[in-house]
């Protein structure tokens, strides 16, 4: 009998580089004997003596020391870190010695995507990164291979889960924003400092790495033009519902016929009868748009450690499976210049101390930049010295709305700032 024919295939060995609460349903998965190709070695974290657990295998080395996981004979290094420094050297030293790497961090791919993907390729090896993304859901897989026969021109989601809840919680209890957020943070849907959700950069940087992936377009996340859902307030609600509509934080990029590229994050109208609409608590939606296959949506839980480990496991198992030094990631050879400049309809809420002439000073400053009002909503039983009231218009740039409420800011009457929203279908 020829001995080879029975000899088990080597096992991959895998490092992981943080042991948070992803890290640990990521090591319980590696350690739970479901998965025979791979075996964890290693796992780094500070302060490590006060991580270990007695679960983990007493052959995996529990170390402080980046260094030594990068000069020891893993195959594949896991990223659950975080952040950009010192991350991004560790990821790039463990290319450097010959590992593939897997990470959940979105900042690092966006910021730092080509530059990683570029040196994995030219060593024969992956970075995989389908958790920097809408966690448990397998988006970026789908746009790399399910997806792979058709040109994609845009894409539309939901992607921070912070967001959604505090949105969806002001919908359905009519509670202030700095209310919901607190709940969030309690619920531990949101950190201490939640700016990175709140502000835009968080659904910013996944946008970024879609764009790469889906559209082919890589751009910098830096180009994304974001707005914050601080200013949206419970009365925007109401508005909204009279309108059939809900409010969203929506990313949402695009590649025009021209060449042209749009990118960018701000909470925005959508239907209450769409797939967005229906999104609660920390839901995630996808929606891409194909020439050939139309619209394909993707649904689900878009954080906590297990959806998010389940997708950085399976990340791991994709790269053990291959193997044969031939990476599948398309790495990307320039960046495109991004417009955040919509065109689309809006809504703009006023909030006014009430006097006669209101209106006709606005629309005439609507009338200036050539902006048409579609409608005017006022709901009754509001204070005369605080007055919210709405106009809805037809299809404009956002960049050319800006202009005429700027002018309109300047008038005396208001109580606070404009606030303008996006209407998308």
């Amino acid at each position: 009998m020829n001995s080879t024919a029975t000899e088990s295939p080597r096992r991959s060995r895998v490092a992981l580089l943080g042991f948070g609460t992803v890290g640990q349903s990521v090591a319980r998965i590696l350690c739970s004997g479901e998965l025979p190709h791979v075996q964890l070695t290693h796992i780094f974290n500070r302060q490590v003596a006060r991580k270990r657990v007695d679960w983990v295998p007493a052959s995996v080395t529990w170390t402080e020391s980046a260094e030594e996981v990068l000069a020891s004979d893993v195959d594949i290094v896991i990223e659950l870190l975080g952040g950009l420094r010192p991350t991004h050297e560790w990821v790039k030293g463990a290319l450097l010695a010959g590992k593939s790497v897997v990470t959940a961090n979105k900042q690092l791919m966006a910021h730092f995507g080509t530059e990683l993907l570029d040196l994995a390729r030219s060593r024969g090896l992956e970075v995989r990164f389908e958790a920097s993304v809408a966690g448990g859901i397998p988006v970026l897989r789908a746009l790399q291979e399910g997806l792979a026969g058709d040109r994609l021109v845009e894409v539309r989601g939901i992607l921070n889960g912070t967001c959604a809840y505090i949105l969806s919680r002001m919908q359905s209890e009519t509670i202030a924003f700095g209310d919901a957020l607190a709940e969030a943070q309690k619920a531990g849907y949101a950190e201490a400092d939640p700016s990175e959700d709140l502000d835009g950069a968080d659904a910013a940087a996944k946008l970024a790495i879609i764009s790469a992936v889906g559209l082919r377009r890589p751009i910098r996340v830096t180009d994304i033009a974001t707005r914050s859902i601080r200013p949206i307030e419970p009365v925007d609600f109401l508005y909204a519902r009279e309108l059939g509509c809900t409010i969203r934080q929506i990313a949402r990029a695009s590649v025009e016929d021209s060449g042209a590229v749009f990118a960018a994050v701000r909470p925005a109208l959508v239907p209450l009868s769409s797939g967005f609409g229906r999104v609660e608590g920390s839901q995630n939606l996808v929606t891409v748009r194909g020439v050939f296959g139309g619209e394909t949506s993707f649904f689900g839980s878009g954080a906590g450690g297990s959806p998010t480990a389940v997708a950085v496991v399976s990340d791991v198992l994709s790269v053990a499976a291959r193997g044969d030094g031939k990476p599948s990631n398309a790495a990307a050879t320039k960046f495109y210049t991004v417009s955040g400049d919509f065109v689309a309809p809006h809504y703009v809420r006023f909030t006014v101390s009430d006097k006669p002439g209101i209106l006709s000073q606005i629309t005439t400053s609507y009338a200036k930049y050539g902006i048409n009002i579609e409608g005017v909503l006022q709901l009754p039983k509001f204070r005369k010295d605080r007055l919210p009231f709405v106009t809805t218009l037809e299809e404009c740039p956002e960049s050319v709305l800006d202009r005429a409420l700027a002018e309109v800011a300047q008038s005396d009457y208001h109580v606070q700032p404009p606030l303008a929203l996006p209407m998308f279908s």
